[in-house]
């Protein structure tokens, strides 16, 4: 084993940075020399062959790990047009609580799991939490009365807390920030397939196995799903790689190269900054766009808490209640299809803010239209531009956190983390937006939602503007530095080259 896969490997095994930091250069200098000395050419192509192999062994499984994870959350959608309100007895806003209870669980979690991500190794560490959710959400086919429900509901968001920032931490650990725009859209894709696929195992296990051997059909669905994520979560063990220079199926060279890519791409270590997990988590508190994006972040997640009762809001279109989950799976397809169009167009242009602002102004336009017309056909038709909208521009801002908080790893995780725990809790308050008695037009759900995705829009075109700026104090900062007019100025100070995408 080399050093520097070494140096790397003890990084990932959970080894206190201040053990490594200090270690010499010199026997990373040979790799180092030999990347930079060859040509343009010779780096495309072997960055697009390692590439090539990353996205073949990493992100199928992620995406798969979260359509399971969104599927395992958001069945209660699906559960709900059985006889789970009837069986539970419940009423009123029942199924409103049952739903944002999950979120106070998953943000409780959030912080402390993805802080310990950078100490454990994530293929261990993520597929660990799989099993527990898998786990706890067929639990859900065991309740009995309302109460019990609510109770799973919060356990089983505080075990799939350490999932989804875990995984976008994973991905930025392998990928540039050209390339993690379009890798966090076909993850995040997810979010649509797990609505589709939700739609269809729905439709199917209700309407073909409801009171099987005396069970009822949305037990039927808990328990089938959650043994699934279970399944899949022991084959993760094997599938998912941890970092870069721990990872076996990449040979010595490609190992040092992809180490040396990363940091060419943002000109940092992802240990040259911070020592301990607190250090990085000061370094994220300390820097005042985190505050913008955590509220960037948590309106666009409040503009899709529709998501939650969106079989509820197609049913208002006059549809049995088995036709209502089948008229959701085109919404979803469509919705993928969009999301992944329009962030591969984000990752050509290399633009993260119009793009989110032209696609929130389609999610405001679907969702004025869903409250305000009367018509089936106009009103169906708003149904799929309000997640194309909502769910695309939130592809292309959970990448962008992820680009302008680039290093120490530490502050990085740490930004993932605080961002996604503050941004989630619009949905413990936003899932009492669709209250049924506001049914079928939703007025006061949908228009609040249209207002919100404007803003989201706007906020976008104001951190766009802001990049720009701080982009030209690193220039002049640069110029100062080369002429000797200042010395070095803190610990997270940005390396030469490096510029904020917007």
């Amino acid at each position: 084993m080399s050093e520097v896969e070494k140096k790397r490997s003890s990084d990932g095994e959970g080894i206190e940075v201040d053990h490594v930091k200090h270690a010499t250069a010199a026997p990373a200098d040979p790799w180092v020399a030999q990347f930079n000395s060859r040509d343009e050419e010779w780096r495309k192509t072997t960055t697009k062959k390692l590439v090539r192999k990353i996205d073949t062994r990493l992100l199928p499984f992620l995406i798969v790990m979260y359509l399971l994870n969104f599927l395992d959350r958001a069945n209660l959608a699906q559960a709900r047009q059985g006889d789970l309100e009837k069986d539970l007895g419940m009423t009123g806003t029942d199924f409103n609580l049952a739903t944002s209870i999950f979120f106070v669980g998953y943000l409780l979690m959030q912080l402390p799991s993805n802080m310990l991500i950078t100490r454990v190794r994530p293929s261990l560490y993520l597929t660990t939490a799989m099993m527990l959710w898998g786990g706890v959400s067929a639990c859900n086919a065991a309740t009995h009365k309302f109460t019990e429900l609510v109770v799973v509901r919060f356990f089983l968001g505080f075990v799939e807390a350490p999932f989804f920032p875990g995984a976008v931490f994973l991905m930025s650990s392998w990928y540039s920030r050209a390339e993690l725009t379009r890798r966090m859209s076909y993850f995040y894709s997810g979010n649509a397939l797990a609505n589709m696929f939700g739609g269809i195992i729905g439709a199917s296990v209700l309407d073909n196995m409801d009171m099987a051997q005396g069970i009822a059909g949305w037990r039927w669905l808990f328990i089938l799903e959650g043994v699934i994520t279970i399944g899949v979560a022991f084959v993760g063990i094997v599938v998912l790689p941890d970092y870069p220079g721990t990872t076996k199926w990449l040979t010595e060279e490609e190992r040092a190269f992809a180490q040396w890519r990363l940091k060419r791409d943002i000109n940092e270590d992802d240990e040259a900054k911070a020592t301990s997990v607190w250090g990085g988590a000061k370094l994220a508190l300390l820097d005042y766009r985190l505050y913008l994006f955590v509220l960037l972040q948590h309106l666009s997640l409040l503009s899709q808490t529709f998501q939650y009762f969106f079989p509820s809001i197609v049913g208002t279109l006059g549809y049995g209640k088995i036709e209502t989950l089948w008229l959701t799976v085109p919404v979803w397809f469509g919705t993928f299809l969009v999301s992944v169009g329009v962030t591969f167009s984000s990752s050509k242009t290399k633009d993260r803010s119009l793009h989110i602002f032209f696609m929130m102004l389609v999610a405001a336009i679907g969702n004025a239209i869903a409250t305000g017309a009367t018509n089936t056909g106009a009103r169906f038709f708003a149904m799929f531009l309000m997640p194309m909208g909502a769910v695309s521009s939130y592809q292309i801002i959970l990448s962008w956190i992820a680009n302008s908080f680039p290093r120490p790893m530490v502050k990085r995780s740490a930004a993932l983390a605080i961002a996604n725990m503050i941004g989630n809790t619009a949905s413990i308050y936003g899932s009492y937006m669709y209250p049924s008695s506001t049914a079928p037009q939703y007025v006061p759900g949908g228009s609040t939602n249209a207002v919100i995705c404007l803003l989201v829009g706007l906020l976008a075109l104001f951190l766009r503007f802001l990049h720009i700026r701080e982009n030209k104090k690193l220039e002049q900062a640069e110029r100062d530095r080369a002429a000797g007019n200042v010395e070095e100025d803190g610990a997270d100070r940005r390396a030469d080259g490096f510029r904020y995408v917007y």
